[in-house]
């Protein structure tokens, strides 16, 4: 089977399980025609770069598929239908990353950063 990567951009004024509920409709027709989920990244509400269909934001979601041609077709189909699908796409890879995505792993290493420079500033308070 082959591997691909989707990003899925979904409307701004969806609530985040209503989103995930979405998602895991995709994931089961996926699933159903003999795919698997990898890895399952989501990037939360988000700026568009410009306006979709009236749109400035929208909910993301990173997609690792192991699975058959046919299955991404349906999937795909199934997207394309769906009217709280802002944008998707689904490119072809090599092989799947184990790390967290970039945009994660910078979300992560600001929260450290951040905690760090706090307890730094406290120590200094101590003393």
């Amino acid at each position: 089977m082959a591997l691909y990567e989707s990003v899925i951009i979904g409307r701004q004024d969806l609530t985040p399980s209503q989103f995930e509920t979405i998602i895991e409709k995709f994931i089961s027709v996926i699933e159903s025609l003999k795919g698997k989920i990898k890895k399952k990244e989501s990037w939360g509400l988000r700026n568009l770069a410009y306006k979709i269909n009236k749109n400035r934001k929208g909910h993301y979601i990173l997609l690792n598929i192991d699975g058959p041609p046919d299955a991404i077709v349906e999937y795909e189909r199934l997207m394309r239908i769906d009217e709280d699908i802002i944008r998707f796409m689904t490119v072809k890879i090599k092989f799947i990353d184990e790390k967290p995505s970039p945009l994660i792993a910078n979300k992560t290493e600001k929260n450290t950063n951040s905690t760090s420079i706090e307890t730094d500033n406290s120590k200094s308070d101590i003393q």
